[in-house]
């Protein structure tokens, strides 16, 4: 997916940008890039971050680059912060977001006129510089930003730096967080608002769906006010997000020990677990708040190795995810042997790897493994946040199931029974996704649970990879 920071501050920012950046390496692993503006104007370092930390690559640009104005984002797709000279001035421009209707915005631009690109990321237009061209479309930047948020298809998010100070723009629906610090001197401006703790910042206020705002060191403006309606993403809690980081108010890890609390509550006792675990390092707190609420104690049977291999998700390939995900996961066998274990991960996908973990689990001597995901089935791909690889839907365990089941060809009432947790085609596709990955037991958390673990409202948080609805 990605993530992004910036500070403007009367004093040179290029430090607390760095780290601010560095605070959002969790959130991608391809690309790392920092663009600043001072009195020699935009500097601008862009680099590969697959095979090292954004920290080791750019600590010779912390040296060199200098500026009281700053932008950075960790990116698992395009290379950004790109710099754009255009009618509306120079600029620099980092994103997040998806674009569903990106061939379609290309010919858009193409209408008007000779254009061309000059940026390429696998082939393909890079979709920060084609949102800065959708920008460029119209006579002010704050109108171009609106313009985006309006056309594009999915989500966009974005930080955009001038020379007087960082535009900063939420997308339409409010899918994924942008929030603003303040401290002596200096604002800054975060997806994740953890980031800036540490740098000495407080919370100063979380942008609204569509919000735009003008931020320099002396205050911030709105600029286009918030629309009412969200749909901010549940998997952020879920998975993706940072435990110490909030998301309209409500921290992570809070969350998760609400949600395992109600997957135990769920339990009620038809399972006898000796111990509780979580699968590192997103399954942890899940698990802690189930062992809390069961009164069944919680232990790590197996341990993540991270000193060379941090993030399971860097490898290109599946092939290469799969093996360094199971190199990393060292069983200790004394709390293994003899034990039935119930076992918490934030979600299944593909179900390769915890299939892989649970054999591992029974190769150690466990007597049972029961799972417990932390979300409900994953029955659609994500339309609006880049958090996944997978190229088709088929690549989710649960369709792979339906399709067996159903055939080839099945309707949108079928996908819904699958959905709803109270019908026969449920809980007969837990039955077979039990058999396939060799768990003792499975059950999901419910959708209705996870966002009563979240605390909003339901009109306010998107589910559509549990139930499809948008």
């Amino acid at each position: 997916m990605g993530g992004f920071f910036g500070v403007a501050s009367k004093d040179d920012c290029v430090l607390e940008l760095f780290y601010g950046i560095d605070y959002h390496s969790h959130l991608g692993t391809r690309r790392g890039g920092m663009a600043t503006h001072g009195e020699g104007g935009f500097n601008r370092a862009i680099h590969n971050i697959e095979n090292a930390p954004f920290r080791t690559k750019f600590e010779r640009d912390v040296n060199e680059m200098e500026g009281n104005l700053g932008i950075g984002c960790i990116s698992d797709f395009e290379p950004q912060p790109l710099l754009i000279q255009s009618h509306l001035g120079s600029f620099a421009i980092t994103t997040v977001g998806k674009i569903n209707n990106f061939d379609a915005l290309v010919q858009e631009i193409y209408k008007d006129g000779p254009a061309h690109f000059q940026e390429m990321t696998s082939g393909q237009v890079n979709a920060t510089e084609l949102v800065a061209s959708l920008i460029c479309k119209k006579d002010s930047i704050v109108e171009g930003i609106r313009y985006v948020q309006e056309i594009v298809d999915g989500s966009m998010s974005l930080l955009l730096l001038t020379k007087d100070g960082i535009y900063a723009a939420r997308d339409f629906y409010g899918r994924t967080p942008v929030v603003l610090g303040h401290k002596d001197d200096a604002y800054c401006v975060s997806f994740e608002s953890f980031a800036y703790i540490n740098l000495g910042y407080k919370d100063y206020k979380e942008l609204g769906p569509a919000e735009i705002a003008f931020i320099t060191p002396d205050g911030v403006e709105t600029l286009s006010p918030p629309r009412k309606e969200m749909k901010i993403c549940s998997f952020l809690w879920v998975y993706y997000g940072y435990p110490t980081s909030s998301y309209e108010g409500i921290n992570v890890e809070e969350m998760r020990y609400k949600c395992g609390s109600m997957l135990a509550k769920r339990d009620a006792d038809s399972v006898q677990p000796d111990i509780v675990a979580g699968v590192p390092d997103s399954g942890i707190a899940h698990a802690i708040g189930y062992s809390n609420e069961a009164g069944i104690p919680y232990a790590r049977p197996f341990i993540k190795y991270t000193p060379t291999w941090p993030r399971s998700f860097m490898p290109t390939t599946q092939k290469r995810r799969e093996l360094i995900a199971r190199m990393k996961l060292i069983p200790v066998q004394a709390l293994i042997e003899n034990k039935k274990l119930l076992l918490i991960d934030d979600s299944i996908v593909r179900g390769t790897q915890l299939r892989e973990t649970t054999e591992f689990l029974y190769q150690s001597g466990a007597k049972e493994v029961h799972i417990r995901p932390a979300c409900p089935p994953l029955l659609y791909g994500c339309k609006y946040l880049n958090f996944s690889r997978s190229k088709s839907e088929m690549d989710l365990i649960t369709r792979r199931v339906i399709r067996d089941r159903e055939g080839e060809n099945y309707s949108q009432e079928v996908l819904d029974e699958y959905a709803n947790p109270c019908s026969c085609r449920y809980a007969q596709m837990l039955e077979d996704i039990c058999r396939i990955q060799n768990f003792t037991s499975l059950r999901y958390h419910r959708l209705d649970d996870l966002i009563a673990s979240i605390g909003l409202e339901p009109c306010q948080v998107c589910t559509y990879c549990f139930d499809g609805k948008e």
